[in-house]
């Protein structure tokens, strides 16, 4: 990974694939910037319910995987089983989940990770947990993203 940057607050503009001028027609995989650029975005549309955003986002493929025992433990298989987890985290913490985004690491080859810190309420229960989410990215899309928490145990509790 060579790239860590703290949150953006500014606007990102959208993130578009570049051409290949040494292969009319082939695209070229984004750099860092870019990619890292796309998950600020999602972080943003994430936390303030833009859904036409978050659809730039996620190619409509992506598939996300979420660990625990809890009932939003597993493996989602398409953009619209990935947004329908996300609508269940805002759904049962009545819109109070966040994830405050602290940190981005990026590579060359279209993987960007993102530290958070997750918080929430429900049924009188308090969530404080981090978590890293391992992002990979295609022409500026998210295909893939691993959620890896600091304390399981806590997120499972908090779910259950």
């Amino acid at each position: 990974m060579n790239g860590l940057a703290g949150p953006s607050t500014s606007s990102v503009g959208a993130v578009r694939s570049r051409l290949d001028s040494k292969q009319p027609g082939k695209v070229k995989h984004m750099g860092a910037a870019e990619n890292a650029a796309a998950i600020r975005r999602g972080y943003e549309a994430f936390n303030t319910a833009d859904m036409a955003t978050l659809t730039e986002v996620f190619d409509g493929k992506a598939s996300w995987h979420t660990p625990g025992k809890g009932p939003l433990a597993g493996d989602k298989k398409g953009r619209d089983a990935t947004f329908a987890y996300f609508g269940e985290l805002g759904g049962q913490t009545a819109g109070s989940f966040k994830a405050e985004l602290q940190y981005l690491l990026t590579d060359d080859d279209d993987h960007v990770v993102g530290v958070h810190h997750n918080t929430g309420e429900r049924n009188g229960k308090k969530l404080d947990v981090n978590c890293c989410l391992l992002f990979k990215l295609k022409d500026g899309k998210i295909m893939d993203g691993q959620e890896h928490f600091d304390d399981l145990n806590a997120w499972d509790a908090f779910w259950s």
